[in-house]
Protein backbone atom coordinates (compact mmCIF):
# COMPACT_ATOMS: atom_id res chain seq x y z
CA UNK A 1 0.00 0.00 0.00
CA UNK A 2 1.41 3.37 -1.07
CA UNK A 3 1.93 6.38 1.15
CA UNK A 4 -1.06 8.15 -0.43
CA UNK A 5 -3.38 5.20 0.21
CA UNK A 6 -2.10 4.87 3.78
CA UNK A 7 -2.72 8.57 4.35
CA UNK A 8 -6.27 8.30 3.01
CA UNK A 9 -6.98 5.23 5.14
CA UNK A 10 -5.63 6.99 8.22
CA UNK A 11 -7.74 10.06 7.50
CA UNK A 12 -10.93 8.00 7.05
CA UNK A 13 -10.22 6.01 10.21
CA UNK A 14 -9.58 9.17 12.23
CA UNK A 15 -12.77 10.77 10.90
CA UNK A 16 -14.73 7.62 11.80
CA UNK A 17 -13.29 7.58 15.33
CA UNK A 18 -14.12 11.26 15.79
CA UNK A 19 -17.70 10.70 14.60
CA UNK A 20 -18.19 7.70 16.89
CA UNK A 21 -16.91 9.70 19.85
CA UNK A 22 -19.24 12.58 19.00
CA UNK A 23 -22.34 10.34 18.99
CA UNK A 24 -21.26 8.22 21.96
CA UNK A 25 -22.90 10.49 24.54
CA UNK A 26 -26.40 10.66 22.99
CA UNK A 27 -26.37 6.94 22.19
CA UNK A 28 -25.11 6.18 25.68
CA UNK A 29 -27.81 8.41 27.17
CA UNK A 30 -30.50 6.51 25.25
CA UNK A 31 -29.07 3.14 26.28
CA UNK A 32 -28.79 4.07 29.96
CA UNK A 33 -32.31 5.49 29.98
CA UNK A 34 -33.68 2.29 28.43
CA UNK A 35 -31.81 0.14 30.97
CA UNK A 36 -33.12 2.13 33.93
CA UNK A 37 -36.57 2.15 32.34
CA UNK A 38 -36.40 -1.64 32.07
CA UNK A 39 -35.51 -1.85 35.76
CA UNK A 40 -38.51 0.32 36.67
CA UNK A 41 -40.79 -1.86 34.53
CA UNK A 42 -39.41 -5.02 36.15
CA UNK A 43 -39.87 -3.61 39.66
CA UNK A 44 -43.49 -2.78 38.81
CA UNK A 45 -44.08 -6.46 38.03
CA UNK A 46 -44.10 -6.37 34.22
CA UNK A 47 -41.72 -7.81 31.64
CA UNK A 48 -39.25 -5.26 30.16
CA UNK A 49 -38.75 -7.46 27.09
CA UNK A 50 -42.48 -7.68 26.43
CA UNK A 51 -42.91 -3.95 27.09
CA UNK A 52 -40.19 -2.85 24.67
CA UNK A 53 -41.31 -5.40 22.10
CA UNK A 54 -44.85 -4.02 22.27
CA UNK A 55 -43.48 -0.46 22.07
CA UNK A 56 -41.61 -1.29 18.86
CA UNK A 57 -44.62 -3.14 17.47
CA UNK A 58 -46.92 -0.19 18.08
CA UNK A 59 -44.48 2.23 16.46
CA UNK A 60 -43.19 0.24 13.49
CA UNK A 61 -45.21 -2.97 13.27
CA UNK A 62 -47.73 -1.79 10.68
CA UNK A 63 -48.45 0.94 8.17
CA UNK A 64 -50.77 2.55 10.71
CA UNK A 65 -48.00 2.42 13.30
CA UNK A 66 -45.58 4.13 10.92
CA UNK A 67 -48.17 6.81 10.20
CA UNK A 68 -48.67 7.52 13.90
CA UNK A 69 -44.92 7.55 14.50
CA UNK A 70 -44.25 10.04 11.72
CA UNK A 71 -47.14 12.22 12.88
CA UNK A 72 -45.68 12.27 16.38
CA UNK A 73 -42.19 12.85 15.01
CA UNK A 74 -43.04 15.82 12.78
CA UNK A 75 -43.68 18.55 15.40
CA UNK A 76 -40.71 17.25 17.42
CA UNK A 77 -38.43 17.87 14.44
CA UNK A 78 -39.68 21.45 14.19
CA UNK A 79 -39.38 22.17 17.92
CA UNK A 80 -35.99 20.43 18.05
CA UNK A 81 -34.78 22.59 15.16
CA UNK A 82 -36.04 25.69 16.97
CA UNK A 83 -34.00 24.89 20.08
CA UNK A 84 -30.94 23.64 18.15
CA UNK A 85 -30.82 26.69 15.85
CA UNK A 86 -30.86 29.09 18.79
CA UNK A 87 -28.10 27.08 20.49
CA UNK A 88 -25.79 27.86 17.59
CA UNK A 89 -25.84 31.53 18.62
CA UNK A 90 -25.41 30.66 22.30
CA UNK A 91 -29.11 31.19 23.00
CA UNK A 92 -31.41 28.88 24.96
CA UNK A 93 -34.89 29.18 23.43
CA UNK A 94 -37.22 27.67 26.02
CA UNK A 95 -40.06 29.54 24.32
CA UNK A 96 -40.60 27.02 21.53
CA UNK A 97 -43.79 25.87 23.27
CA UNK A 98 -45.40 29.32 23.18
CA UNK A 99 -44.20 29.95 19.64
CA UNK A 100 -45.61 26.61 18.53
CA UNK A 101 -48.99 27.34 20.14
CA UNK A 102 -49.28 30.70 18.39
CA UNK A 103 -48.34 29.11 15.08
CA UNK A 104 -50.94 26.40 15.63
CA UNK A 105 -53.84 28.71 16.44
CA UNK A 106 -52.95 31.23 13.72
CA UNK A 107 -52.89 28.47 11.11
CA UNK A 108 -56.24 27.27 12.45
CA UNK A 109 -57.75 30.75 12.09
CA UNK A 110 -56.55 31.07 8.49
CA UNK A 111 -57.77 27.52 7.90
CA UNK A 112 -61.36 28.09 9.00
CA UNK A 113 -61.87 31.84 8.40
CA UNK A 114 -60.49 32.24 4.87
CA UNK A 115 -62.86 30.85 2.24
CA UNK A 116 -62.85 30.34 -1.50
CA UNK A 117 -59.18 29.51 -2.01
CA UNK A 118 -57.83 26.40 -3.76
CA UNK A 119 -55.68 23.96 -1.78
CA UNK A 120 -52.48 25.10 -3.55
CA UNK A 121 -52.97 28.58 -2.06
CA UNK A 122 -54.93 28.00 1.15
CA UNK A 123 -52.72 25.32 2.72
CA UNK A 124 -49.43 27.20 2.11
CA UNK A 125 -51.08 30.44 3.29
CA UNK A 126 -52.01 28.86 6.62
CA UNK A 127 -48.51 27.44 6.97
CA UNK A 128 -46.91 30.82 6.30
CA UNK A 129 -49.30 32.49 8.75
CA UNK A 130 -48.26 30.07 11.50
CA UNK A 131 -44.60 30.55 10.64
CA UNK A 132 -44.89 34.35 10.78
CA UNK A 133 -46.82 34.25 14.07
CA UNK A 134 -44.09 32.17 15.66
CA UNK A 135 -41.35 34.39 14.25
CA UNK A 136 -42.97 37.59 15.52
CA UNK A 137 -43.27 36.05 18.97
CA UNK A 138 -39.61 35.07 18.84
CA UNK A 139 -38.65 38.66 18.02
CA UNK A 140 -39.74 39.75 21.51
CA UNK A 141 -37.14 37.84 23.58
CA UNK A 142 -34.49 38.58 20.95
CA UNK A 143 -35.15 42.31 21.15
CA UNK A 144 -35.38 42.26 24.94
CA UNK A 145 -32.00 40.54 25.20
CA UNK A 146 -30.41 42.91 22.71
CA UNK A 147 -31.76 46.22 23.96
CA UNK A 148 -32.28 45.59 27.69
CA UNK A 149 -30.01 42.65 28.52
CA UNK A 150 -32.96 40.51 29.66
CA UNK A 151 -31.95 36.87 29.63
CA UNK A 152 -33.76 34.78 27.01
CA UNK A 153 -34.31 31.90 29.44
CA UNK A 154 -36.43 34.09 31.71
CA UNK A 155 -38.27 35.98 28.98
CA UNK A 156 -39.14 32.90 26.93
CA UNK A 157 -40.47 31.09 30.01
CA UNK A 158 -42.75 34.04 30.78
CA UNK A 159 -43.80 34.35 27.13
CA UNK A 160 -44.82 30.68 27.16
CA UNK A 161 -47.43 31.40 29.83
CA UNK A 162 -48.66 34.46 27.94
CA UNK A 163 -49.05 32.35 24.78
CA UNK A 164 -50.93 29.64 26.69
CA UNK A 165 -53.32 32.19 28.17
CA UNK A 166 -53.82 34.00 24.87
CA UNK A 167 -54.54 30.85 22.87
CA UNK A 168 -56.88 29.54 25.57
CA UNK A 169 -58.77 32.85 25.44
CA UNK A 170 -59.05 32.83 21.65
CA UNK A 171 -60.16 29.18 21.54
CA UNK A 172 -62.79 29.85 24.21
CA UNK A 173 -63.73 33.35 23.03
CA UNK A 174 -63.73 35.05 19.62
CA UNK A 175 -62.45 32.00 17.72
CA UNK A 176 -64.47 29.37 19.58
CA UNK A 177 -66.31 26.67 17.68
CA UNK A 178 -69.95 27.70 18.00
CA UNK A 179 -71.39 24.65 16.27
CA UNK A 180 -74.38 23.04 17.93
CA UNK A 181 -73.50 20.72 20.79
CA UNK A 182 -69.93 21.95 21.31
CA UNK A 183 -69.11 22.89 24.90
CA UNK A 184 -65.29 22.66 24.89
CA UNK A 185 -62.74 25.34 24.09
CA UNK A 186 -61.60 24.84 20.51
CA UNK A 187 -61.65 26.55 17.13
CA UNK A 188 -63.87 25.42 14.27
CA UNK A 189 -62.45 22.69 12.05
CA UNK A 190 -60.28 24.01 9.25
CA UNK A 191 -61.57 23.80 5.70
CA UNK A 192 -60.53 20.84 3.50
CA UNK A 193 -58.55 23.26 1.35
CA UNK A 194 -56.23 23.97 4.31
CA UNK A 195 -55.55 20.36 5.27
CA UNK A 196 -52.13 18.75 4.74
CA UNK A 197 -52.72 15.27 3.29
CA UNK A 198 -51.26 11.92 4.27
CA UNK A 199 -50.30 9.57 1.43
CA UNK A 200 -50.75 6.09 2.81
CA UNK A 201 -48.54 6.09 5.91
CA UNK A 202 -46.47 9.14 4.83
CA UNK A 203 -47.70 12.55 6.07
CA UNK A 204 -46.84 15.57 3.95
CA UNK A 205 -45.94 17.40 7.16
CA UNK A 206 -43.08 14.95 7.79
CA UNK A 207 -41.61 15.70 4.37
CA UNK A 208 -41.87 19.41 5.12
CA UNK A 209 -40.02 18.84 8.39
CA UNK A 210 -37.20 17.05 6.56
CA UNK A 211 -36.99 19.91 4.06
CA UNK A 212 -36.81 22.48 6.87
CA UNK A 213 -34.02 20.48 8.55
CA UNK A 214 -32.01 20.61 5.30
CA UNK A 215 -32.73 24.34 5.06
CA UNK A 216 -31.55 24.92 8.65
CA UNK A 217 -28.31 23.04 7.93
CA UNK A 218 -27.76 25.02 4.72
CA UNK A 219 -28.28 28.35 6.49
CA UNK A 220 -25.87 27.44 9.29
CA UNK A 221 -23.15 25.82 7.20
CA UNK A 222 -23.32 27.44 3.78
CA UNK A 223 -24.33 31.08 4.26
CA UNK A 224 -22.73 34.22 5.64
CA UNK A 225 -25.59 34.58 8.11
CA UNK A 226 -24.92 31.08 9.40
CA UNK A 227 -21.24 31.83 9.84
CA UNK A 228 -22.09 34.93 11.85
CA UNK A 229 -24.56 32.96 13.99
CA UNK A 230 -21.96 30.30 14.80
CA UNK A 231 -19.29 32.93 15.48
CA UNK A 232 -21.53 34.85 17.87
CA UNK A 233 -22.33 31.58 19.62
CA UNK A 234 -18.66 30.75 20.12
CA UNK A 235 -17.42 34.21 21.11
CA UNK A 236 -19.70 37.25 20.84
CA UNK A 237 -16.89 39.61 21.87
CA UNK A 238 -14.62 38.38 19.09
CA UNK A 239 -17.54 38.60 16.65
CA UNK A 240 -18.16 42.20 17.65
CA UNK A 241 -14.44 43.00 17.35
CA UNK A 242 -14.48 41.45 13.87
CA UNK A 243 -17.18 43.87 12.75
CA UNK A 244 -20.19 41.55 12.99
CA UNK A 245 -23.51 43.01 14.08
CA UNK A 246 -24.06 40.89 17.17
CA UNK A 247 -27.36 42.52 18.15
CA UNK A 248 -28.86 41.94 14.72
CA UNK A 249 -27.60 38.34 14.71
CA UNK A 250 -29.18 37.59 18.10
CA UNK A 251 -32.58 38.95 17.03
CA UNK A 252 -32.44 37.21 13.65
CA UNK A 253 -31.51 33.89 15.27
CA UNK A 254 -34.42 34.07 17.71
CA UNK A 255 -36.82 34.98 14.90
CA UNK A 256 -35.72 32.09 12.67
CA UNK A 257 -35.73 29.70 15.63
CA UNK A 258 -39.28 30.75 16.53
CA UNK A 259 -40.39 30.46 12.89
CA UNK A 260 -39.42 26.78 12.97
CA UNK A 261 -41.54 26.28 16.10
CA UNK A 262 -44.46 28.23 14.64
CA UNK A 263 -44.38 26.15 11.49
CA UNK A 264 -44.40 23.01 13.63
CA UNK A 265 -47.60 24.20 15.28
CA UNK A 266 -49.14 24.97 11.91
CA UNK A 267 -48.29 21.51 10.57
CA UNK A 268 -49.77 19.90 13.68
CA UNK A 269 -53.01 21.84 13.16
CA UNK A 270 -53.26 21.27 9.41
CA UNK A 271 -51.94 17.74 9.21
CA UNK A 272 -53.09 16.01 12.41
CA UNK A 273 -55.68 17.75 14.59
CA UNK A 274 -57.59 19.72 11.94
CA UNK A 275 -58.30 22.58 14.38
CA UNK A 276 -56.75 24.19 17.44
CA UNK A 277 -57.74 22.76 20.80
CA UNK A 278 -55.90 23.60 24.04
CA UNK A 279 -54.01 20.66 25.46
CA UNK A 280 -53.55 18.80 22.18
CA UNK A 281 -50.14 20.44 21.65
CA UNK A 282 -48.95 20.09 25.23
CA UNK A 283 -45.19 19.82 25.80
CA UNK A 284 -44.26 19.58 22.11
CA UNK A 285 -42.12 22.68 22.42
CA UNK A 286 -40.52 21.57 25.68
CA UNK A 287 -39.72 18.15 24.19
CA UNK A 288 -37.71 20.03 21.57
CA UNK A 289 -35.06 20.57 24.24
CA UNK A 290 -34.58 16.81 24.60
CA UNK A 291 -34.58 16.36 20.83
CA UNK A 292 -32.01 19.13 20.30
CA UNK A 293 -29.65 17.78 22.97
CA UNK A 294 -29.95 14.19 21.76
CA UNK A 295 -29.25 15.43 18.24
CA UNK A 296 -26.14 17.32 19.41
CA UNK A 297 -27.84 20.56 18.25
CA UNK A 298 -27.23 19.48 14.67
CA UNK A 299 -30.14 19.88 12.21
CA UNK A 300 -29.57 16.40 10.81
CA UNK A 301 -29.07 14.92 14.28
CA UNK A 302 -32.47 16.30 15.29
CA UNK A 303 -34.23 13.96 12.83
CA UNK A 304 -33.30 10.56 14.40
CA UNK A 305 -33.70 12.03 17.90
CA UNK A 306 -37.22 13.19 17.07
CA UNK A 307 -37.99 9.84 15.42
CA UNK A 308 -36.96 8.03 18.61
CA UNK A 309 -39.24 10.14 20.81
CA UNK A 310 -42.03 10.00 18.22
CA UNK A 311 -41.82 6.21 18.15
CA UNK A 312 -42.00 6.06 21.95
CA UNK A 313 -45.15 8.18 21.92
CA UNK A 314 -46.75 6.23 19.09
CA UNK A 315 -46.01 2.84 20.63
CA UNK A 316 -46.87 3.65 24.25
CA UNK A 317 -50.52 2.63 23.87
CA UNK A 318 -49.54 -0.76 22.46
CA UNK A 319 -47.10 -1.20 25.34
CA UNK A 320 -49.86 -0.44 27.83
CA UNK A 321 -52.25 -2.88 26.12
CA UNK A 322 -49.83 -5.81 25.62
CA UNK A 323 -47.53 -5.50 28.64
CA UNK A 324 -49.81 -3.65 31.07
CA UNK A 325 -47.23 -0.91 31.53
CA UNK A 326 -48.45 2.66 32.05
CA UNK A 327 -47.86 4.98 29.09
CA UNK A 328 -46.20 7.44 31.46
CA UNK A 329 -43.13 5.19 31.59
CA UNK A 330 -42.13 6.65 28.24
CA UNK A 331 -42.09 10.11 29.86
CA UNK A 332 -39.79 8.76 32.56
CA UNK A 333 -37.43 7.28 29.96
CA UNK A 334 -37.47 10.53 28.00
CA UNK A 335 -36.62 12.50 31.15
CA UNK A 336 -33.74 10.12 31.86
CA UNK A 337 -32.42 10.66 28.33
CA UNK A 338 -32.44 14.39 28.87
CA UNK A 339 -30.70 13.99 32.23
CA UNK A 340 -27.91 11.81 30.88
CA UNK A 341 -27.30 13.83 27.73
CA UNK A 342 -27.20 17.06 29.75
CA UNK A 343 -24.95 15.53 32.43
CA UNK A 344 -22.65 14.11 29.77
CA UNK A 345 -19.77 13.65 32.24
CA UNK A 346 -21.69 10.70 33.72
CA UNK A 347 -22.05 9.01 30.34
CA UNK A 348 -18.45 9.71 29.37
CA UNK A 349 -17.21 8.23 32.67
CA UNK A 350 -19.34 5.11 32.29
CA UNK A 351 -18.35 4.57 28.66
CA UNK A 352 -14.76 5.77 29.13
CA UNK A 353 -15.21 8.17 26.21
CA UNK A 354 -13.22 11.38 25.91
CA UNK A 355 -14.58 14.42 24.13
CA UNK A 356 -13.55 14.51 20.48
CA UNK A 357 -11.03 17.20 19.60
CA UNK A 358 -12.90 20.29 18.46
CA UNK A 359 -16.23 18.86 19.60
CA UNK A 360 -18.74 21.62 20.27
CA UNK A 361 -19.54 22.02 23.95
CA UNK A 362 -23.25 22.39 24.61
CA UNK A 363 -24.17 24.69 27.48
CA UNK A 364 -27.74 24.94 28.66
CA UNK A 365 -27.55 28.63 29.34
CA UNK A 366 -25.42 31.60 28.52
CA UNK A 367 -24.33 33.82 31.34
CA UNK A 368 -26.35 36.82 32.48
CA UNK A 369 -25.64 39.63 30.09
CA UNK A 370 -22.99 37.62 28.26
CA UNK A 371 -23.93 39.22 24.97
Amino acid sequence: MGDHEQSMTSTVWEATRRYLRSVAVPLGAVLLALIIGAAIIWISGASPWLAYKALAKGAFGSAEGWRRTLEKTTPLIFSGLAVAFAFKAGLFNIGAQGQLLLGAITAAWVGFAVHGLPWAIHAPLALVAGLIAGGLYGYIPGALKTYTGAHEVITTIMLNYIAMGLTDYLANGPWKDTSEGNIVARTPEILPSAHLPTWGWLPLGFLLALAVAVFAWWVLERTTIGFEIRTVGRNPHAARYGGMKVARTIILTMVISAMFAGMGGAVETQGVIGRYQPGFNANLGFDGITVALLGKTDPFGVIPAALLLGAMRAGSSQMQFDAHVAKEITDVIQALMLFFVAADMIVRWLLRVKAAEGEEKITLSTGWGSH
